[in-house]
């Protein structure tokens, strides 16, 4: 008998930690002779949500399984149940299974409107799945007496009866996170893909818009235990770690801990994500993060809002002052990548209110700002209220707000196009030196950002997709009708943050002139050639026709020469070292 575990990705790099843990811990602690003679199978299939759906099906018919289990999430739902309503028809004997979220807490309305679903499991999954493998071993087995009314007996499932109707079990007590074995005994399969980490589940606080809302309790995985596995992590030089616990730092000493393991023993090159609430660094902490090599680690803060009613009515726990302290403290120290959330259409947050929350944010400084939007997610609190609040929200997974009883729709479509802004001007870092300087020409870096949105509709510009060359012209545009006695001096940032990037091999129609220095520059880099005066690290040995491909000198309008070193990169932008020259003359 063969049980495939299925998960449809958002992504080819990203990688489902849930069904390899149900299948680890099952034939960890499910010590049966089938499941080690080859007799009875778990096999996982990982597809992204962008393969096509008839490559999918095509798939696991080759497969041949006996048993098909979904891993649902709101961003491949859809997805699935189309593959439920098919795979009956290639494959008449397969029995479906789903699991996750996305159907933990609407088992019995998918029984009923999904004929073909067999069973579901409902909330954390290694309990259970070891329980049904068990069951389908006993009927591989033909045990006197069995029948499919055995899985009505297991805690954490919904299944039909006799005659078809839902039953649905409590739920299975929590796992302990101990007894779940390492998922990574070798990184075959996991190569260019960011590789998951949990050492902790569920959360101590209670915001309404999220699942880990419905369980306040946290469990944590041993620390000497999570420090030996990410030994594995660290030997194996894998590019990037990514945790998956909800409030990595919820107990000081299990994060300090962790932290400081990873300043002992780095690889120079492992990257570290953790979310946090910064709020709850101390001192002793932010001293330790001081000491980290740029790029060690990386930073997920979610402030969500910085209106005090919102947050209360959201029951978020946060000190915003001391968010704001410690993520300055943190940007002091030029070593963290730090990535800050927002999120629009709660409760209490109008249009002008997010404009401020914004702003509050922005002025923090984040590398990147997420602006996101209300997902009204089945079985949280916030779905329970939508009716009092008057959220509207669309009927299909993700489920995103369309309105609510403080923000219409045409106030969501506006915040929309700044997000696409955000995205491109803001976020990509792309820009980061000329939009620094153009949000002096706004009251406020939301006003910016929304009025490059409304020219981008006005120009009809939203719907078509633009080259990376394209963005800089359409903002030099911009620029210039905006502030058009500065043009000049805009002009010339932007070809600063094009260059600081890459070694651009057509340069835009808007750069100055550089013909008059051209015999200026093949000098400095015949120089450079013989001195390595700035050029050293990684150009040894070069002649200068080939550093004049490798590195660039710009000479911008006001006769300021810079070079632009791309052997040396700053860890946290990526963008080039930069040298300043001095001014040429022509």
């Amino acid at each position: 008998m063969k049980f495939l575990l299925a998960a449809l990705n958002a992504k080819y790099i990203h990688s489902n930690p849930g069904v390899y843990s149900l299948k680890a811990y099952t034939q960890a602690w499910l010590k049966e002779p089938e499941l080690s003679d080859g007799r009875f199978e778990i096999e996982i299939g990982e597809y992204t949500i962008n393969n096509q759906m008839d490559e999918i099906l095509s798939d696991i018919y080759r497969r041949k399984p006996d048993v098909v289990g979904f891993s649902c999430y709101i961003w491949n739902i859809s997805h699935i149940l189309e593959l439920v309503r098919d795979l009956p028809k290639v494959l008449p004997h397969v029995e479906i299974w789903l699991g996750g979220p996305e159907v933990s807490y609407d088992a019995a309305r998918i029984l009923e409107e999904e004929p073909h679903v067999f069973g579901i499991m409902m909330g954390e999954g290694e309990e259970t799945f070891k329980k049904v493998v068990s069951c389908y071993l006993d009927q591989q087995r033909g045990i006197p007496g069995w029948d499919q009314t055995a899985f009505q007996k297991i805690d954490g499932t919904a299944v039909r009866d006799k005659d078809g109707l839902p039953v649905i079990n409590p739920l299975k007590s929590p796992v302990d996170l101990n007894k779940i074995p390492f998922l990574y005994q070798d990184m075959a399969g996991f190569e260019n893909r960011i590789v998951y980490y949990e050492s902790s589940r569920g959360c101590p606080f209670s915001c309404s818009y999220c699942l880990s809302s419905v369980d306040k309790s946290v469990r944590f995985r041993d620390t000497d235990l999570v420090l030996k596995e990410l030994d594995f992590f660290l030997q194996k030089k894998v590019p990037q770690v990514k945790f998956v616990d909800r409030t990595f730092n919820c107990s000081r000493n299990h994060s300090y801990r962790i932290w400081e393991y990873l300043i002992e023993h780095d690889n120079g090159v492992t990257n570290f994500h953790f979310e946090i609430s910064a709020d709850l660094l101390n001192q002793d902490e932010l001293q330790l993060m001081s000491r980290m090599r740029p790029g060690l680690i990386q930073l997920e803060i979610g402030v969500q809002s910085t209106n005090e009613f919102t947050i209360k009515e959201i029951h978020r726990s946060m000190d915003l002052s001391v968010l704001r302290k410690n993520v300055e403290i943190i940007n002091s120290y030029g070593n963290i990548h730090q990535h800050l959330d927002l999120i629009a259409g709660l409760p209490f947050e109008d249009y002008e209110s997010f404009r401020r929350s914004f702003n509050q944010v922005y002025d923090m400084k984040p590398e990147q700002l997420q602006l996101g939007f209300l997902k009204v997610l089945k079985g949280s609190y916030m779905a329970q209220k939508a009716q009092e609040y008057e959220i509207h929200y669309k009927e299909k997974p993700p489920y995103e707000v369309l309105s609510t009883r403080w923000l219409d729709y045409g106030g969501v479509l506006k915040l929309k196009g700044l997000e696409e802004m955000l995205e491109v001007y803001g976020n990509s870092g792309q820009f980061q030196t000329t939009i620094e300087e153009f949000r002096k020409e706004f009251h406020t870096p939301f006003d910016m950002f929304e009025s490059l949105a409304e020219y981008y509709d006005k120009q009809e510009l939203s719907k078509l997709s633009h080259s990376r060359m394209a963005r800089y012209e359409i903002l030099e545009t911009f620029i210039s009708l905006r502030v058009p006695d500065k043009q000049s001096y805009y002009r010339d940032l932007l070809v600063y943050d094009l260059y600081l990037r890459e070694n651009l091999k057509s340069r835009p129609v808007f750069s100055a002139d550089q013909e008059p220095y051209k015999d200026q520059i093949k000098a400095f880099f015949a120089d450079e050639a013989v001195q390595y005066g700035y050029l050293k690290e990684g150009y040894e040995g070069f002649e200068a026709r080939q550093l004049i491909k490798m590195a660039h000198v710009e000479v911008f309008h006001d006769g300021r020469a810079v070079l632009f070193d791309y052997k040396k990169r700053d860890v946290l932008t990526h963008n080039a070292a930069v040298h300043e020259l001095g001014i040429w003359r022509r």
